[in-house]
């Protein structure tokens, strides 16, 4: 079981203190002011789906990986409509090795549903926003907030960090996340919408520049002097850590085998080329299987398969 994240209630929580937004949010924004990255999807001419675009790729994916294969999907689909126009499979294709395929297919989705229930444009209230395939709590949240300027509760891993540590004095989030948390980013955000999120896109900085998972630098952080973690001590977790299950050899390597075996050839392959490039029969039919399934690829007639038409 995951630490506890135990915060204050509301009503006294530190955040609620004389001074405290010239303290929290207004040290914060004046950190991001001056340490913000350079990013394509923060540029104030980045459409809101370019900004949809990059959050689905940044999920459980590192920037450095995102940025060019960003570049080039933005550039071959500049809008909803562009991408609705193509085949799945060309989304698959163009993911490349960003990891976890299938959101290029909801991404693929999510397009379409754009175009046929909202004019072609991304919607900007947060509900619409939830109803699009593959977008989830946070994806809704962070496209209302950074494309739309929208107050939003935004809490991906990195705020969820910073909260944990700066308000609860643990050094990690709860595995899920609590209302405890959404209260306590709710107090903190101002209550002007373009300061708000300004102020979670500085938040969710600040997680991965300085607030970091293994090492943090507390010395250059805008929180140090109001960190519950530092005043304590800067305490380990007392949940064991999980271990990272491996890639070698496993099936997940065994499906990317495969649809990289597909995405370097326009027309349909046999098993049999398949079996050359992954010689573990049991495992790669099991691999195939999994790719129909989740609709990333599809058989064809002669024991082929093909990315999705």
């Amino acid at each position: 079981m995951g630490t506890s994240l135990r915060l204050p209630k509301p009503s006294k929580a530190p955040v609620q203190a004389a001074g405290a937004e010239s303290l929290v949010v207004g040290g914060l924004l004046t950190w991001y002011a001056a340490a913000a990255r350079e990013l394509p999807w923060r540029d104030p001419e980045a459409s809101p789906w370019a900004v949809l675009v990059s959050e689905i790729m940044l999920q459980q994916t590192p920037v450095a990986r995102v940025l060019p294969a960003y570049a080039a999907w933005v550039d071959r689909w500049p809008t909803p409509a562009a991408l609705a126009a193509a085949a799945p499979g060309d989304a698959v294709r163009a993911w490349g090795r960003l990891g976890y395929p299938r959101r290029a297919l909801r991404l693929h989705a999510a397009a379409t549903t754009i175009v046929g229930s909202h004019g072609g444009e991304v919607p900007s209230d947060y509900t619409s926003l939830r109803a699009l395939p593959g977008v989830g709590d946070y994806t809704a949240a962070a496209v209302a907030a950074f494309a739309f300027r929208q107050r939003q509760v935004v809490l991906d891993t990195n705020v969820r960090r910073v909260l944990a540590r700066a308000f609860a004095g643990v050094v990690c989030a709860p595995t899920a996340v609590s209302v405890a948390e959404r209260k306590v980013l709710e107090e903190l955000l101002p209550d002007d919408d373009e300061r708000a999120a300004t102020f979670s896109v500085a938040l969710m900085e600040l997680g991965a520049l300085i607030c970091r998972a293994g090492e943090p630098d507390c010395g250059v952080c805008p929180l140090a002097a109001r960190c519950a973690w530092r005043a304590r001590g800067y305490p380990k977790s007392t949940t064991p850590a999980r271990r990272s299950p491996g890639y070698e050899g496993t099936d997940r390597q065994a499906r990317g085998v495969v649809l990289a075996a597909l995405r370097s050839d326009i027309r349909p392959v046999r098993r049999a080329q398949l079996l050359r490039a992954w010689t573990d029969g049991v495992q790669l039919d099991r691999a195939i299987d999994g790719l129909v399934a989740d609709g990333l690829i599809e058989p064809v007639a002669g024991g082929r398969f093909r990315l999705p038409t």
